[in-house]
This record gives structure tokens, sequence and C-alpha cells, in this order.
């Protein structure tokens, strides 16, 4: 796969996984232990009594494997750089054993007024798991150097 510039993206263009991500158990509560303490994060007797009915992903979970889908789908030049989340929702929780794939359309493109160098590249990305229900929905916005690196 080439890295892209700014000048490579379009209203419209899609990127598709190139590879999917295994969610385990141990990732799971390995992950809640650090950074998200809450009890359906933590054990499957506690999910199991929560509104989740059974141990489930933190949303920042399954935020940072999507990200790792995005960079590994998208190879910007000089890597993604973030430039804002517009929205993200986790429309269905993350289960041990869910196959976590991403589908990106990209939804506009423009010159930055502060970084002429550098385009901003709005993206509108859906997280599925194996039963195709999305997990995760959201629009990001990166920046993406310009071909020629010329400023004006």
């Amino acid at each position: 796969m080439s890295e892209l510039y700014f000048e490579d993206f379009y209203v419209g263009q899609t990127f598709h996984s190139v590879v999917t991500a295994k969610v385990t158990a141990e990732e799971i509560k390995e992950f809640g232990q650090k950074y998200d303490p809450q009890p359906f994060h933590l054990d499957e007797a506690a999910g199991e009594g929560s509104f989740f009915k059974g141990l489930a992903a933190s949303g920042w979970l399954t935020a940072a494997i999507v990200m790792r889908l995005r960079v590994q789908s998208i190879q910007v030049v000089g890597g993604m750089i973030g430039a804002g989340v517009e929205e993200m929702r986790w429309t269905e929780p993350v289960r041990p054993g869910d196959t976590i794939r991403t589908e990106i359309e990209v939804a506009g493109v423009r010159q930055s007024t502060s970084r002429k160098d550098y385009g901003i590249v709005r993206t509108r990305t859906l997280a599925y798991n194996q039963r195709n229900e999305v997990v995760l929905r959201s629009t990001v916005n990166f920046l993406a150097p310009v071909k020629s690196g010329e400023k004006g």
C-alpha cells in the first residue's frame, strides 16, 4: 500500500480494513483495569448484572482498536495527524470474541487555513463486528501533507 498525500483523497473515496482485530476477554479486562475500571469491563459476573448483560469492552478500547485499523488501512505520508473528532457513538457493545473491521469514507477535503502545506481530510468511519452490527460510528478529521509542499 502506498502512502497518500492530501491530493490523493477525494469525497466519496472509501477504505476498508486491511486487517481485522479480534477482541479477547483478557484485553477487555486489562484495558478496563488500566483505563476504565468499571465492573462491566472487569468481570463477567459483574457484567451479567449490568446494563450490558455480560462483559463488555470499554468504548475507549473500541475507539483505540478502530484507530489502529484506520492507521493500518490509510497510509498517510508522515502519519495520520489527528485534527479533531466531530462525533463518536458507541452503538453496540464489543464482547469477547468479537472481530472488528472498519469502513471509512472520505466526507470532505479542504486546504488548511493555518498550515498551507497540509490539507484536512474529514472521514466517516463505521466499525462492524463479525455479525455486521455497527459497534462504533465516528466522524474524524486528520491532516495530510500537500504533495508539492508549497505554501500558497
